[in-house]
């Protein structure tokens, strides 16, 4: 696993499924590109660590003993080594849900167990739609596979507005994938090598089950009982503006401390402890601005910031503006003229408050925005900005034109 949750088990391997799928490879194929991908960088990320003169890479299981102290298990041997600094990056698993028969079921899997399935399901059951159920649905629909979303929602995409959530629905559909709603799961039972989903409405049978029900901090065997480190309710391990524990110089970062669960904000809190470590403490939590995300899903659909609703909500004096991507040049160019872009800017400031791009080349285009809004550029410094053509970007000259 060097290299954490995401160049192994989560975006890198996902995302290079998805991409397989996309181009047309068959499921043995596109497993054989994930797990080259996977191997090649894990096997990078350890010789990065292991040939550096200041490092020593211990394959093991680590637990405290107490606050500055670690014991090393693995099969061979025990070792416990003592630092005045220690940083906890043991990312996240997947939250099992209390349904009976869900664990005990053959052919249930979460998102990492369902990488390693050799042979493609027919018809997939997917519980949950969230993030990871609509990725994996998109993914495996487009391989071929019969598909059925069940999530205990009225609509998918629920922190979305709802007309983006009705235009994904559509183009989930589309690609064949059931949405089956407002669904209470009584339980879940093999009949043979099937496996049967019972809800409300009747028994839906699968060849195979993923269950997507989010994902939680990885703590539980740390030994943190064994030392001051304390945890919330939810397990997350508990952190101040510079991902410092309740133990002086014990720090946790990532998924761990119960923070967005995104590879790039990992990333930025190793930026926020080095800047508590070695630089002038001016990098925090407090000054982090905004973070984009993305789902997945085909088009991908990006977000910044708030939304309209949102805005409304708070009652701000604002300007929004929409443009479909069946008014883009180069969604005719693309022959895809799904989606839509959404803004929202300060109407006394012209600051950009926020953006959905749900649209080809999203996930590229939102990190455009994003940078306006972090240095607080005007919208319509984009809106009269010169663009390649015919592009994605040149839209936001549309959407901005407010």
């Amino acid at each position: 696993m060097y290299g954490g949750t995401c160049i192994n088990i989560g975006c890198i391997p996902t995302k290079t499924l998805i991409h397989a799928a996309e181009t047309g490879q068959d499921y043995s194929t596109a497993m054989a590109e994930r797990d080259s991908v996977t191997s090649k960088l894990r096997t990078k990320n350890y010789n990065m660590l292991a040939n550096a003169d200041t490092v020593d890479v211990y394959t093991a299981k680590a637990s405290f003993v107490s606050n500055k102290v670690i014991k090393l298990s693995s099969e061979t041997e025990e070792k416990e080594l003592t630092s005045e600094i220690i940083i906890i990056n043991t990312g996240a698993i997947s939250n099992v849900l209390p349904i009976p028969g869900l664990k005990e079921s053959k052919h249930v899997y979460d998102s990492t167990e369902i990488q390693t399935v050799k042979e493609q399901p027919k018809r997939l059951g997917i519980i949950g739609g969230g993030n990871i159920g609509l990725e994996f649905g998109g993914l495996y629909a487009k391989l071929g596979s019969q598909v059925t979303v069940f999530d205990t929602t009225s609509r998918i995409l629920m922190r979305e507005e709802e007309d983006v959530a009705e235009l994904a629905t559509q183009y989930l559909e589309e690609e064949g994938i059931s949405f089956e709603l407002e669904s209470q799961i009584a339980n879940v039972k093999n009949q043979g090598e099937e496996v049967v989903i019972t809800t409300q409405r009747g028994d839906y049978t699968f060849d195979a089950v993923l269950y997507a029900t989010g994902r939680k901090p990885n703590t539980a065997d740390l030994g943190l009982e064994n030392t001051d480190i304390k945890v919330n309710d939810r397990g997350a391990i508990q952190v101040d503006e510079f991902k410092q524990t309740s133990v002086k110089n014990v720090f946790a970062v990532g998924d761990v401390n119960g923070g967005l669960q995104f590879t790039y904000v990992s990333l930025d809190d190793y930026r926020i402890v080095m800047s508590y470590l070695v630089g002038d403490k001016s990098y925090s939590e407090k000054v982090r601005k905004n973070i984009p995300n993305t789902t997945f899903i085909n088009p991908p659909l990006s977000r910044v910031g708030i939304d309209e609703a949102t805005a409304k909500e708070k009652g701000l004096h604002y300007k929004a503006n929409q443009l479909l991507v069946a008014n883009m040049p180069r969604g005719h160019v693309n022959n895809d003229l799904r989606g839509i872009y959404k803004v929202v800017v300060d109407a006394d400031t012209d600051l950009i408050l926020g953006a959905t791009l749900f649209a080809a080349e999203a996930q590229e285009t939102i990190n455009i925005i994003t940078m306006a809004m972090d240095n607080k550029v005007p919208y319509t410094y984009l809106r009269d900005q010169i663009f390649t053509h015919p592009t994605m970007a040149e839209n936001l000259n549309d959407v901005f034109n407010i």
